[in-house]
């Protein structure tokens, strides 16, 4: 059975607390498993989490402030430790190449598995497989940085009405959905558009073209919001998100379910950034994330 969620591992900026790790986010898309922003902590948050390095597939790193990369060393090292059986392969702005290759290989031990590494050097695809592309977007922070978005294809979901009217039932269902037609009727005719799931990682950015092309039409989006909407001038000044500005994102790009995250440690009461959401004008699902939350995929309409 597959399994579409995001599993939080962390949701701290800059600086860890008491009840919140450094960045770190799974996100579970059927039989693969795709890592964003591993920060310090994050090998010891997989463990609290049920999350295993077997899990890992893709490793995705928005920028190389440390919150955002410093869990890399540790990831890749449990990966060999392990003796993961798949490819890996990580994704990080070409910009940062020196900081990947420090953390890759920051102190001894031995390399089991050979990560492959896959540098982004321009928006537009990174990857393809059978149900998703993964894609990047340039985002407006301190450093480089992209945000990802990953976009299942469309399919096609049969009308029974239309079967019927066509006289097609039992196995030529099945013929006529492999071959695209059956006896002259085409899949067209007797089928809608089934909507590919889509989901958009966004992290330490101010808004910017990329904000808004990552967040278009997604069914989940993690998206960053440091700061309360009345700090909003020192959002700008360090290149970061209010939770006003990151609903009103969401909102306009149509998001079912909006996931806040990388509070900045200066704010005690996570219901605040709800409130500044909802007044942005945002009415989907809302989720202020916590380390450790398991926030699955909306279902397709």
């Amino acid at each position: 059975m597959s399994v579409r969620e995001l599993v939080v591992l962390g949701t701290a900026s800059q600086v860890p607390t008491r009840h919140r790790n450094h960045n770190g986010y799974l996100l579970r898309w059927d039989s693969e498993g795709i890592l964003f922003d591993p920060g310090e902590g994050t090998q010891r948050q997989m463990v609290r989490a049920g999350v295993s390095a077997h899990d890992l597939n893709r490793i995705c790193v928005t920028h190389f402030h440390g919150d955002h990369s410093l869990g890399l060393a540790g990831v890749i090292q449990r990966i060999n430790l392990d003796r993961v059986p798949h490819p890996v392969t990580a994704h990080y702005p070409a910009s940062g190449q020196r900081f990947f290759e420090r953390l890759r290989y920051s102190t001894a031990y031995y390399e089991s598995v050979g990560v492959t590494e896959a540098p982004v050097t321009a928006d537009g695809p990174l990857a393809a497989g059978s149900s998703y592309t993964l894609e990047a977007h340039k985002l407006s922070h301190s450093v480089e940085a992209y945000g990802y978005r990953l976009v299942e294809p469309d399919g096609v979901r049969m009308v029974p009405e239309k079967l019927a009217a066509h006289g097609i039932s039992g196995p030529d269902v099945g013929v006529l959905q492999r071959e695209g037609k059956l006896g002259g009727v085409t899949l067209a005719e007797v089928g809608e558009v089934r909507r590919g799931q889509r989901f958009g990682f966004v992290m330490d950015t101010r808004l910017c073209d990329g904000v808004h092309a990552l967040a278009d039409g997604c069914d989940l989006l993690v998206i960053e919001s440091t700061f309360l909407d009345e700090d909003e001038r020192l959002a700008t000044e360090h290149g970061h998100l209010t939770a006003g500005q990151a609903a009103r994102a969401a909102a306009d790009a149509g998001v079912r379910h909006l996931v806040l995250t990388h509070f900045s440690q200066r704010y005690t009461d996570p219901t605040a950034f709800e409130r500044q959401a909802r007044a942005a004008g945002y009415e989907g699902e809302l989720t202020v994330a916590r380390d450790l939350d398991r926030i699955p995929v909306p279902k397709r309409r």
